[in-house]
């Protein structure tokens, strides 16, 4: 009995394919094209069935027939999976460290997946011992669309492939998964309860490497109960940290996420928390004075708050998809910056309603920071998701049916604010560390004459959201800095807050008398090393100054 009858003999019901087979491996020993009495003699099979396999083989690309030289070779198809299967096992490989290092830190079950056309596939998984860890097989397949790790591959491959595996599906459920991708991309995780496993949760990175190497994610996946809601975020950025290195043994340039250090133990003295809401991208913060209130958003965990200093207590409303500011309106109205572009927000039943979306054409993009001129008019700049490309433009919308881009080729738009006087009109780029000066014509909201009011080394942080008070000094949050800095109108330093967070965001003044500064911050890829040393990374803080901010003017749009 030979090998292949062995086989066959082990796995009843398996000898037709065994046989087929049979015949590719007659072809790779012989390591040249055969002709058919060649492949027949070797094989040692009847003749119709040899015949009718050798067929089926052809018609699905595994064997190629050359009709001229009545020869028979290995086929395209073989060469297509050859490559899958390398790429697949070539990420496995470099991962391979890094799926074992974590589940022995995390004590939870690690894998690694690939996509494979609209499928994701684990072809390595680590299981701790623990006995709540939960069990995966390697081999195990999923629909891409229907999986965290699938979820957080797609959020980072391009729109033109994404579009071509929902670009059947009806267009409510294509927004749920865009917004769903936007969300990933943006925090750069993807975080999802399991389908087919009930009380479980699933945290996934995705990897990439150079072209021909495919795309994976490396996924934890444990009890919901085992993982509170903020260490979920905190084995998300460890994830990505790890990926990094990833992406660093198969030859891409790894990034850090690394923040800088502390410049100092200091905290501002008068400084307080009032609120360790542990947000993973705060911002927007606003003061409204018809309620008393403050309203701010967390990006990447998309949420509306609103915190109360009377009863000293932070509200937190969830929102369906990426949200970046919100607007007091006319009347009891709110106006919200998301996605979508503008859009109508209720703060009692968290409903959105779109208004207006002027890159409705770029799903690559989000809008961030926003605020409203003395005109009434909303200003937002767009970004990339992942602010890997300058793709964002400035907006001033005009109505609530259009929208001008009055400046472009900016890759994290940011902060952004008027001068007492209403000539100069500020707008930071992030990702360029350059706070923008502009001349402002507040009749027609014209900007011109841009040039570079203050600019920072990046071992020195970066500024992000801002604002600036009646004397016309701006108070920047810098992130990666560890503290809001306030510059006069020359640009000379002034003052600095020390804080106990790497990532403040933003800040607004607001109270009965405009004088007390609130802070938001970030703590969004993080690493846990950090986190340690920051954990209220992600609250909202305010303390009081000397000088008056200036009055919010509502959205008369």
């Amino acid at each position: 009995m030979d090998r292949f009858d062995k086989i066959a003999e082990r796995f009843p019901g398996a000898g037709t394919l065994v046989k087929g087979l049979q015949i590719l491996e007659i072809l790779d020993q012989i390591g040249r094209p055969g002709t058919s009495a060649e492949l027949l003699s070797a094989s040692g099979l009847p003749k119709a069935t040899f015949y009718r396999l050798l067929g089926a083989l052809i018609e699905f690309g595994y064997v190629r027939h050359d009709a001229r030289l009545k020869t028979y070779a290995l086929g395209h198809r073989l060469i297509e999976l050859a490559g899958k299967s390398m790429a697949s096992f070539d990420l496995r490989t470099a991962a391979e460290a890094e799926v074992l290092r974590l589940s022995k830190e995390l004590n939870e079950t690690v894998s690694l997946t690939v996509m494979e056309g609209d499928r994701i596939i684990y072809v390595d998984v680590r299981r701790p011992s623990n006995p709540l860890a939960i069990g995966v097989e390697i081999g195990r397949e999923l629909p891409a669309l229907e999986s965290a790790s699938g979820h957080a591959i797609l959020s980072a491959m391009p729109p033109h492939q994404v579009n071509s595996l929902i670009g059947r599906l009806p267009s409510e459920d294509q927004s749920a998964l865009l917004a769903d991708f936007a969300i990933s991309r943006a925090r750069g995780y993807s975080l999802a309860n399991s389908r087919s496993l009930e009380g479980v949760v699933v945290i996934a990175v995705p990897v990439s490497g150079p072209p021909g190497m495919g795309h994976g994610a490396i996924v934890v996946t444990a009890l919901a109960s085992r993982l509170p809601y903020e260490r979920r975020h905190v084995i998300g950025r460890d994830l990505m940290e790890a990926a990094r290195r990833v992406i660093g043994n198969i030859g891409s340039a790894p990034v850090s996420i690394t923040p800088n250090p502390r410049r100092t133990a200091h905290v501002e003295e008068g400084l307080e928390c009032l609120s360790a809401a542990g947000a993973i991208v705060g911002e927007g913060p606003v003061w409204d004075a018809r309620e008393g209130v403050l309203h701010w958003v967390d990006v990447a965990a998309p949420a509306f708050h609103v915190y109360d200093p009377k009863r000293g207590e932070d509200r937190m409303t969830q929102a369906p998809y990426l949200v970046s500011a919100v607007l007091p309106g006319p009347g009891n109205d709110m106006v919200a910056i998301t996605q979508n572009g503008l859009e109508r927000y209720d703060p009692v039943t968290g409903a959105l309603e779109t208004i207006y979306n002027p890159e409705a054409h770029m799903p690559s993009n989000r809008f961030n920071d926003a605020k409203t001129d003395s005109r009434g008019r909303v200003w937002t700049g767009s970004m990339s998701l992942d602010a890997s490309m300058p793709s964002g433009s400035l907006y001033r919308f005009d109505s609530r049916a259009s929208a001008k881009a009055v400046d472009g080729g900016f890759q994290v738009s940011n902060g952004l604010d008027w001068s007492p006087d209403g000539r100069t009109f500020y707008f930071t780029d992030t990702a360029l560390g350059i706070v923008f000066a502009y001349d402002f014509d507040a009749e027609s909201g014209a900007i011109s004459n841009r040039r570079s009011f203050l600019s920072l080394d990046p071992s020195d942080g970066k500024p992000d959201g801002l604002c600036v008070d009646s004397e016309g000094n701006l108070w920047v949050a810098i992130w990666d800095g560890w503290r809001v800095a306030c510059y006069g109108p020359d640009g000379t330093l002034k003052r600095e807050i020390d804080l106990p967070v790497p990532r403040p965001t933003s800040c607004c003044f607001g109270g009965p008398d405009l004088k007390r500064l609130f802070i938001t911050s970030a703590s969004i890829r993080l690493p846990a090393s950090v986190l340690e040393e920051a954990p209220l990374s992600g609250a909202l803080f305010a303390i009081d100054v000397d000088v008056a901010g200036q009055p919010v003017t509502e959205v008369a749009l």
